[in-house]
């Protein structure tokens, strides 16, 4: 007898790894499983499930790199700015605002960000994908506290002279 389950996990708990953006379809999916020929995803919009075949172009968002001054930075710790700047709200400036205010806004959260290679197409992107997101309940992984050293303690052990 053949037994399939179901994985599911929380969106809130999910790396980014396994969500992806398949090119010319609206909004993202959950990578569910691989398949020979492919891959199967579900939609964060509405849940349905689709296979896809291995040509298909997607997006891994866990490898999504925004262009900054100083190099590329991921799109996760771009979401963490986003969700910081917010205080963990939806973005206030709407995807389909006018160019001028998409770029305004995102210079307020990524003042890092370099101009002339982040498009407002990509700016309109982060924006609904981060929305789409916090729609589900993700929240960004909290970083686990360094633990301090503790200076080592010498060990007070005095021996007696014969």
């Amino acid at each position: 007898m053949l037994c399939v389950f179901q994985l599911k996990q929380n969106v809130n708990q999910m790396d980014l790894k396994k969500i992806i953006a398949i090119s010319g379809r609206p909004g993202l999916y959950e990578l569910v499983t691989q398949t020979r020929s492919g891959i199967v995803a579900q939609s964060l919009l509405d849940g349905k499930r689709m296979a896809m075949p291995i040509t298909q172009k997607l997006s891994v968002l866990g490898d999504i790199q925004i262009y900054a001054l100083q190099g590329e930075v991921p799109l996760e710790e771009v979401f963490k700015k986003l969700y910081d700047y917010e205080e963990g709200a939806a973005a206030r400036v709407q995807p389909k605002a006018p160019v001028q205010e998409l770029e305004a806004y995102f210079f307020e959260v990524f003042d890092d960000y370099d101009e002339n290679r982040v498009y407002a197409s990509d700016i309109k992107k982060v924006i609904q994908w981060y929305n789409l997101l916090l729609a589900k309940n993700w929240r960004p992984e909290q970083e686990k506290p360094k633990k301090a050293k503790a200076p080592a303690q010498k060990s007070s052990s005095k021996t007696k002279e014969a």
